[in-house]
């Protein structure tokens, strides 16, 4: 009986939950909010409000669409985002730190795009009062990447509704000038060889390095394997040995998610 009575209070809850969606009233309030913290974020009224409305979908909230086998979520403008985002930052890098080489550029990118650095920003531009998802399942989430997969989201629909020109212009003054010190990114450059090596003497896992040559003297360029428990995890290339090893270990981080 008492199973009984949970099974329906649920159902009722979900009833109460898909009338209150439908409710005209609600869904006009919903897109007005919606407007207004889009507007607020860029700087310009929406002309596709429907983009952003998907932007902020999450795939706990995902809706039927019209093609099968196909749910509705942000999911597909995470991904353009994500080009997008990369894209403006490398430009924004390059014309930067015009004599830095192509590993420094990599390695910063890495940090400002990461998703523990997209979460922080997702949260510090409001994005939770924008998300829509499973309510239920909130507190798991606000501990997982929702915040910075929105915020992708959320690029790739002014990059579809707006235009390049606009969304770099977005990108730059809003996001990497706003909540990234340069400076202090730079300064912050770990060893992840040391990383590595650290993380598999706890796990009790033996890493190794083997180093590949091609070209000569003046012109040779390094290949670094990263080997873990005999079977090869990564491998990165440089013209000097540290700087093939540093990248084969950063990718092997990244690989193995092991954090400074």
């Amino acid at each position: 009986m008492q199973r009984l009575f949970s099974e329906k209070s649920k159902t009722n809850m979900a009833v109460k939950s898909l009338l209150n969606w439908l409710d005209p009233i609600r869904l006009d309030e919903r897109e007005k909010f919606l407007k207004k913290s889009v507007t607020h974020l860029i700087g310009a009224s929406p002309n596709n409000l429907t983009l952003y409305r998907l932007a902020f979908l999450h795939s706990s909230a995902s809706k039927e669409s019209i093609s099968q086998n196909y749910k509705e979520s942000n999911e597909r403008l995470e991904f353009l985002g994500d080009s997008v985002l990369g894209m403006i930052t490398a430009t924004y890098l390059f014309q930067k730190f015009p004599f830095k080489d192509e590993g420094f550029l990599t390695e910063i990118r890495s940090r400002m795009v990461s998703r523990e650095s997209l979460n922080v920003i997702g949260r510090k531009l409001g994005l939770e009062e924008v998300i829509e998802f499973e309510a239920q399942r909130k507190t798991s989430m606000s501990r997982t990447s929702m915040y910075g997969d929105a915020l992708e989201a959320f690029v790739g629909a002014v990059y579809l509704d707006k235009g390049f020109a606009f969304t770099q212009n977005f990108i730059i003054k809003k996001i990497l000038t706003q909540y990234f010190d340069l400076e202090a990114v730079v300064q912050n450059n770990p060893n992840f060889k040391s990383m590595l090596i650290e993380w598999a003497q706890k796990e009790g896992k033996k890493v190794s390095f083997e180093l590949d040559q091609e070209g000569e003297h003046h012109n040779r360029e390094f290949t670094a394997l990263v080997i873990l428990d005999g079977e090869k995890i990564s491998e990165g290339k440089g013209y000097s040995k540290k700087k093939a090893e540093q990248t084969a270990a950063r990718m092997a981080c990244e690989i193995l998610e092991i954090k400074s």
